[in-house]
C-alpha cells in the first residue's frame, strides 16, 4: 500500500510531494508544509519521509514506512515538542545530527514538528543549516503559515500549502481506517469542523464528546453576569480534565519506561544517583501539561466560535450547513432573541480570549471578560 493512501484531502500537495520523491531535479534540501491545525501537515511530512527514505520509489515500501511511523529510522530525525516553545538545545542537537550521511535510505531526513514554536534566536541557530545544507540531507518543517517563520527561514525552503479538508474526506479516513460506523463519523467530523485529529478523538472517546456537549450547553445558559463567570470557571475546568485525560495515560507510560529503562521494578525505591533523571521526566510532562490545558482552552473556543457562526448564519438566512445541526431548535430560540451585531460580537472577544490566553493571561480571567462583554450587547426587542 503507497505511503499516501492513509491521507485524504490533499490532493495536490500529494501531487508535489510524491513528484519530489521520486525525480531529482523536483527535489531541493527543504520545505514548510503550511496548513490549518488539524490539516494533516505532520502526517504529510512523515509520508513524504517514507518515500525520501525508500529505496523503492515514490509510493515507498511498508518496511521503511514502519520504521518511520514508529521513529525508529536510522536515517529519520525527528523533533516534535509538547512545550510552548522549541528550545535552542533540541535545535542545536538536531543541527548537529544532520551532518551525518545516510547510512541506508537515499536522503536523511529532519523533521520538525510545530516549527513556529521557534524563538528567533532558536530560528536563526537553524538558518545557518539551511543555507549550507549538507549532502542529501532533507529538513522539513511544519507551521500553521508561513508568516509564522522568519522571512530568512522562508525565503531558502519550498512552501507546501495544505487546505482543509471536507467534512466528507474526513468522515470517510474515520470509516476506512478507524472503522467508525458512518453517522457518527460524520458528526465527529463536522464537530472538529474537519480537524482530522480532533475528528478522531471525537469519534473514539464518548467523554470527549460529553465535553464538547457541555461547552455549548453551557454557553447557551448564559444569562447574567454570575452565570457568565461560573460558565468560565467550568470551561476551564473542562480543558484541565481534556487536558489530562490526553496527558494522564502517557505520563504514567513514561515514568514506567523510565524506571524499567533504571532496572528499578515497580514500587521499588529510586537510588539518589537516578532521582534527578525522574525529576527531568517529571518537569517535561508539566510543561506538557501547559501545553494541553492551552490546547484544551483552544478547542473550547473554537467550539464556541463555531455555535455563534451558526447563530448568526441563522439570523442571516446563510445557506452553508450549520455545526452544530443537532442543535437547531436551540440555535433558532437563540438566534431569535438576540441580534447579528451580538452574535458578532461574542465572536470577536473569543478571538480576543485567544490572544490574550497565548499572552500567558489568566485563562479564567480571559474567559469571565469574553463572556460577560456579550450579556452587555443589546438584544433584539
Amino acid at each position: 500500500m503507497s505511503v499516501w493512501a492513509e491521507l485524504t484531502g490533499q490532493r495536490q500537495a500529494i501531487a508535489e510531494l510524491r513528484a519530489a520523491a521520486g525525480v531529482s531535479s523536483a527535489m531541493t534540501h527543504a520545505w514548510l508544509l503550511t496548513g490549518p491545525p488539524g490539516s494533516g501537515r505532520s502526517n504529510l511530512a512523515f509520508a513524504f519521509a517514507s518515500a525520501l527514505l525508500s529505496s523503492a520509489g515514490p509510493d515507498g515500501d511498508p518496511v521503511t514506512d514502519r520504521q518511520v511511523q514508529a521513529r525508529t529510522h536510522p536515517d529519520l530525525s525527528v523533533l516534535a515538542t509538547e512545550k510552548v516553545i522549541i528550545t535552542i538545545d533540541e535545535v542545536r542537537e538536531l543541527v548537529r545530527s544532520a551532518q551525518y550521511s545516510p547510512s541506508v535510505g537515499r536522503y536523511r531526513v529532519m523533521v520538525i514538528e510545530d516549527a513556529d514554536r521557534m524563538t528567533e534566536r532558536t530560528s536563526n541557530l537553524l538558518l545557518k543549516s539551511l543555507e549550507e545544507p549538507p549532502e542529501r540531507t532533507v529538513w522539513v518543517l511544519c507551521a500553521p503559515s508561513d508568516a509564522d517563520l522568519l522571512p530568512t527561514i522562508r525565503s531558502r525552503v519550498r512552501t507546501v500549502r495544505l487546505t482543509v479538508p471536507s467534512v466528507a474526506d474526513v468522515a470517510a479516513l474515520l470509516e476506512r481506517r478507524d472503522g467508525i460506523e458512518p453517522t457518527l463519523a460524520e458528526q465527529a467530523a463536522r464537530h472538529a469542523q474537519s480537524h482530522i485529529g480532533m475528528a478522531r478523538r471525537l469519534a473514539t472517546n464518548a467523554e470527549a464528546r460529553a465535553r464538547r456537549d457541555e461547552t455549548i450547553d453551557l454557553a447557551l445558559g448564559i444569562r447574567s453576569v454570575s452565570s457568565a463567570v461560573l460558565a468560565a470557571a467550568r470551561l476551564v475546568q473542562i480543558a484541565a480534565e481534556d487536558g489530562k485525560a490526553i496527558t494522564e495515560e502517557r505520563d504514567a507510560q513514561e515514568r514506567e519506561d523510565a524506571l524499567r529503562a533504571m532496572g528499578i521494578a515497580p514500587g521499588g525505591t529510586v537510588p539518589p544517583a537516578l532521582r534527578s533523571q525522574l525529576r527531568a521526566l517529571e518537569e517535561d510532562q508539566k510543561r506538557r501539561a501547559t501545553r494541553s490545558l492551552r490546547d484544551g482552552l483552544d478547542r473550547i473556543l473554537v467550539d464556541l466560535l463555531s455555535l455563534y457562526r451558526d447563530v448568526m448564519m441563522l439570523q442571516l438566512g446563510g445557506e452553508a450547513p450549520l455545526v452544530n445541526v443537532e442543535r437547531v431548535a436551540q440555535l433558532g430560540e437563540y438566534a431569535a432573541r438576540t441580534t447579528p451585531a451580538r452574535a458578532l460580537h461574542l465572536m470577536d472577544a473569543i478571538t480576543e480570549a485567544r490572544t490574550r490566553i497565548d499572552a500567558n493571561v489568566n485563562p479564567t480571567l480571559a474567559l469571565e471578560a469574553m463572556l460577560t462583554a456579550a450579556i452587555h450587547v443589546p438584544v433584539a426587542a
